[in-house]
């Protein structure tokens, strides 16, 4: 077969350097992944500025950073210039791209439109990942008076780049108000530019169908590198009225819900400890709320991840408590590596982990929630039933399994 002869892919992505969270981690798994089996990869991304030597380590490494702005960021994200200038700078800087097999494109910014339009423009193949709910996105981030105007000009920066064919009005589903009927707008335009489109989930492969993705939509799950998957992992056990050990290792943010997971655990009646690695925007607001509230919580900001892998092993839960906003939830296949139960209240999560692993709360509310943590309190035998599961199925997270359905993707497209 064509892979097993090596191929040459370029990565595109926004949210690649200086970031941290699932793009990330799903990226660095593949990379390797297909380095491991002889693939050229090249990685390109925008990033925050750095030196020459900066640049040239990276380099080694064949990640590269695109012309990116130096005083405009959105939030804590770098921004590219714009892809026009990368596409030019591309060209320039590296030719040698004009001969690769595949790009593949992560994200919906300046360097992922700089690839696709590349692609078309070198009669490359392109395959897109559609990653994230931008619509869920964009409305965290940006203050409540100023959504629709955001949504509004990032469509038509977009627009000016990628044509829109595909316009998705206001309904009673997920595009409930005007800003989000304008990302699903740019998501959907930004899916059909490609040749093939790949999503984490079946969850979100039928909500980009729904809002008008026309091209062949392949479901890939996101993986965990070999090199950083632990050989071995123990049944984790809590004998009752033992201290609950939660770790929560994903963004002190809006959109994860940190604050209603805090209100919940205010609540409970049983004996608690939680870790929480990582920082957002609502990171110094649940500082002062677990301290008002007397609560068992210990706040860790961003750590190097041999330490949060040394807490993840450590703990008896594992939370991710967004609604209606991930489409995979690497947090949950970090817990399972390490055999830790995890807990959700998004029933889209069930696809991402094993039956029989998790603990689902009745809805995404803080009395749900502190009532599912209750029950698991009075019955503590299942955090032996779910790790016993996790165990069984862990392997199958690995990327050295997965990657092999990404390079049949590719090869079925290059062969077209």
């Amino acid at each position: 077969m064509m892979y097993n002869d090596g191929m040459k892919i370029a990565f595109f992505s926004d949210c690649y350097l200086d970031l941290t969270g699932g793009i990330k981690t799903s990226i660095d798994a593949q990379k390797v992944a297909l380095e491991k089996n002889g693939h050229t990869v090249y990685i390109f991304s925008t990033g925050f500025p750095k030196n020459n030597k900066e640049l040239k380590k990276l380099a080694e490494k064949n990640i590269f950073q695109v012309p990116s702005c130096r005083l405009f960021f959105r939030g804590l994200t770098p921004v590219s210039r714009r892809p026009k200038i990368i596409e030019k700078w591309l060209l320039k800087k590296y030719p040698e791209i004009k001969d690769f097999d595949v790009f593949y494109v992560h994200y919906e910014g300046g360097c992922s439109i700089a690839g696709l339009r590349l692609a078309r423009r070198l009669k490359i193949p392109s395959v897109q990942v559609m990653h994230g709910r931008e619509d869920m996105g964009e409305g965290n981030i940006i203050p409540f008076g100023f959504r629709t105007i955001v949504a509004i000009l990032l469509n038509w920066f977009h627009s000016w780049y990628l044509p829109h064919f595909k316009t998705v009005c206001r309904d009673d589903y997920l595009a409930n108000t005007i800003a989000k009927a304008k990302m699903w707008t740019l998501m959907v335009n930004h899916a059909n530019y490609a040749d093939l489109v790949l999503t984490p989930s079946n969850h979100f492969r039928q909500k980009l169908i729904h809002y008008g993705v026309k091209k062949d939509i392949k479901v890939l799950p996101n993986s965990y590198s070999d090199e950083m998957f632990p050989k071995k992992a123990e049944v984790k056990s809590l004998a009752p009225n033992e201290t609950l050990k939660i770790i929560w290792h994903s963004r002190v943010s809006a959109e994860k819900r940190m604050m209603p997971f805090l209100r919940a655990l205010s609540k409970v009646n049983g004996k608690y400890k939680m870790d929480v690695y990582g920082g957002g925007g609502d990171f110094w607001r649940a500082q002062r709320f677990s301290k008002k509230h007397n609560m068992n919580v210990v706040f860790h900001g961003n750590v190097a991840f041999d330490k949060l892998s040394d807490a993840i092993n450590r703990s008896h839960l594992d939370v991710l408590v967004s609604y209606n906003f991930d489409t995979f939830g690497m947090t949950l296949i970090e817990a399972e590596a390490y055999a830790v139960p995890v807990f959700f209240c998004d029933p889209d999560m069930k696809e991402v982990v094993p039956e029989g692993s998790f603990i689902m709360s009745a809805s995404e509310s803080s009395d749900s929630m502190a009532e599912a943590l209750d029950n698991l309190m009075r019955h503590s035998e299942k955090i032996s039933q779910m790790s016993k599961v996790m165990i069984l199925h862990r392997k199958e997270i690995l990327a050295s399994e997965r990657i092999k359905i990404l390079e049949k993707i590719f090869n079925d497209i290059i062969k077209e």
